[in-house]
């Protein structure tokens, strides 16, 4: 909404739109991204991704469920005194009402996670339909932007490395989940435990969520198990895989101690051309027919 709240980062000078905008989807994407294994490049990506959608000038809303408030710091959000999340699934408060415009971005806003969101999973228990808050604040939110003619293109819900209340919010209120996976061994186990979690969701609360896109994070083409890790994911998830991987880069982790994303700390460092490349890859699966294609084939690979 117009009448958000706007975030002052003076480390953030502008923002240059790409000359080659990014293609609309046909609808409002929700992705969650999430991965159960933590230290994967999960909210790393989620902002990253979301900073190079908003560069191509696409409206992209973060919703940060993270406690940690990772997100929010990456977007130069100080979410100490605003309202936000905790607000949003506990008190009933508006979505619209959390908003923040994130500074230098014209087409990217935050919901931010307030310093009292950790202790929302327990405050929920009692509540009737807990897993679907999320979902519903989310939903009314969007029928208000599209009523006022400002219709968001994507949501990309940031949640903890944790399976737990919010979690699954996150994954009950998408239709398509992005899963980074750092080239290591552990993080095909979390993937793992991802696909048994979602499983549940789809059977119970939500089912049209689905895995669409796998990112390979923290890549060194110079060691063997990177490579292996990158050759196992292309076996079993040949459609889902973005095949760019993000390299493991000092620029990368540096950034979020500025309160930006690599996107504005460096954008000429081989990670923030990475993330804009795999960013351009999500949005061109996204428009037209071909994410029906990318549906099509997942539901043909894994009934088979």
């Amino acid at each position: 909404m117009n009448d958000s709240r706007e975030t002052s980062n003076p480390k953030v000078i502008g923002i240059r739109r790409l000359k080659e905008p990014m293609p609309t989807p046909l609808k409002t994407r929700i992705f969650t991204v999430a991965n159960q294994k933590g230290g994967v490049g999960k909210t790393t990506t989620a902002v990253n991704i979301a900073a190079a959608l908003a560069m191509g000038g696409l409206k992209v809303l973060v919703i940060d469920l993270d406690p940690q408030g990772n997100a929010c710091t990456a977007l130069g959000i100080d979410r100490e005194e605003l309202a936000g999340m905790y607000e949003v699934l506990v008190k009933d408060l508006p979505l619209s009402e959390v908003i923040t415009k994130v500074a230098g971005f014209p087409h990217l806003e935050c919901a931010p996670a307030d310093v009292d969101l950790a202790g929302a999973e327990i405050n929920m228990v009692g509540f009737v339909s807990r897993e679907s808050r999320l979902k519903l604040a989310l939903e009314q939110f969007l029928v208000e932007r599209e009523a006022a003619g400002a219709r968001l293109d994507y949501v990309i819900i940031d949640c903890p490395p944790s399976l737990g209340l919010l979690t699954i919010n996150a994954l009950t209120a998408a239709e398509e989940v992005m899963v980074p996976i750092q080239c290591e061994y552990y993080s095909l186990e979390g993937l793992t435990l991802l696909l048994k979690t979602l499983q549940q969701v789809q059977q119970m609360l939500n089912q049209k969520v689905r895995i669409t896109t796998i990112v390979l994070t923290m890549f060194d083409s110079r060691t063997r198990l990177a490579n292996d890790v990158a050759n196992t994911v292309r076996q079993h998830f040949p459609n889902e895989l973005i095949d760019i991987p993000i390299p493991r880069a000092v620029r990368i982790s540096e950034a979020p101690s500025f309160n930006q994303t690599v996107m504005t700390y460096d954008a000429s460092s081989p990670g923030a051309i990475a993330y804009m490349t795999v960013a351009r890859e999500i949005a061109r699966r996204g428009s037209g027919d071909v994410l029906n294609q990318i549906n099509n084939l997942n539901d043909g690979a894994h009934t088979a």
